[in-house]
């Protein structure tokens, strides 16, 4: 599949997000990006000092949709995800970002 947004028409999406609960020391990040490269999208997610995880999602609007449900009620196996936030949704005209990865 070609992330360049050429199969959907061209469409892009991009949304930011923060995600609270029991999200860090339970390997949510690895997850997320496993995910997110599952689903062919791009973006990145990182540990705040606050407790909670932060991250971006690029991508056809259809499957961004997906990660949205995924981070909001999956995550890994041990997390548990009292809110998700997002925040910051637009329409993009390509991709600003490559891969999916953690940020340290």
């Amino acid at each position: 599949m070609s992330n360049d947004g050429s199969d959907t028409g061209g469409k892009l999406c991009s949304v930011d997000f923060e995600i609270f609960g029991h999200v860090q020391g339970v390997c949510f990040r690895m997850y997320a990006e496993d995910e997110g490269r599952r689903l062919g999208l791009c973006g990145w997610v990182k540990n705040t000092s606050g407790g909670t995880v932060v991250g971006q999602v690029q991508g056809p609007p259809e499957k961004v949709k997906e990660m949205r449900v995924w981070l909001s009620k999956k995550g890994s196996p041990g997390s548990r995800i009292t809110r998700a936030v997002f925040s910051n949704e637009r329409d993009i005209p390509k991709l600003e970002i490559s891969g999916f990865r953690t940020r340290r």
